[in-house]
């Protein structure tokens, strides 16, 4: 099953070059990113036009396109079919939701090892992307971890990335006692896995940290009971050092 996934990945991005040749443009934006490998949003996904660039005052070519009507940042070369990393996330910026934006920046600094004084160096076409070069960086390992640490910020506490406590990172540290790991299935699905996750929250816990522990499933589709957990423990003090 995961061959027949892989191999329907596959075809879908050569479906999306050639609709971009077909298109007279490059591939762009989220299409450009998800053949790239950045992390896309399901809520992003959702939407299956294939995102493409062309020229100025070129003529609306035909398909279910999103199109993308700019002049490039970096010069591509005359036979290149996918948009550079820069151009693309100038896309992002444009098209997106701020959050949803984020995390492809996030999964682009990440994956791409881009440094946040590089962003700050390129000419952006506009202020969505300048202040997204600002606030990016790739400390996240992934785009749920983004998506957490955007929304818990929005209440005003401090939360940091990736603090080695006990030997080991942890996802994001709130305050300075309340520790959220992020269980996405790729790191947490064995077994071996939960008793590395248990032993590690065992050390964390006689340090006297308390841990909270989310999955995917509800930091994408239940972010309500994530946001009343999170606002719990600040409301009983727990992020603070004691």
């Amino acid at each position: 099953m995961r061959v027949r996934r892989n191999w329907l990945t596959l075809a879908t991005v050569d479906d999306d070059l050639r609709a971009a040749v077909a298109a007279g443009g490059r591939l762009a934006c989220v299409s450009a990113a998800q053949h790239r490998g950045w992390w896309i949003p399901p809520a992003v996904a959702e939407d299956e036009r294939v995102h493409v660039a062309v020229a100025p005052h070129s003529a609306v070519p035909q398909g279910h396109l999103r199109v993308h009507w700019s002049r490039p940042i970096v010069r591509p070369d005359s036979f290149a079919l996918l948009e550079s990393v820069e151009d693309t996330l100038q896309h992002v910026a444009d098209c997106l939701p701020r959050e949803q934006a984020l995390i492809l920046w996030e999964s682009a600094c990440h994956r791409e090892k881009l440094s946040r004084d590089y962003l700050l160096n390129v000419d952006w076409r506009s202020p969505d992307a300048r202040n997204l070069a600002e606030d990016a960086d790739a400390l996240a390992d992934s785009g749920l971890e983004t998506l957490f640490v955007s929304r818990v910020r929005r209440r005003g506490v401090r939360v940091r990335q990736q603090i080695v406590i006990g030997g080991h990172p942890v996802d994001t540290l709130i305050g300075e006692r309340l520790i959220a790991q992020i269980d996405g299935f790729e790191f947490h699905s064995s077994a071996a896995d939960r008793g590395r996750d248990v032993a590690h929250d065992a050390e964390l816990a006689a340090r006297g940290y308390t841990i909270l522990r989310f999955t995917y499933a509800q930091l994408i589709y239940d972010w309500p009971a994530v946001d009343r957990a999170i606002g719990r423990a600040l409301a009983a003090g727990l992020h603070r050092a004691r």
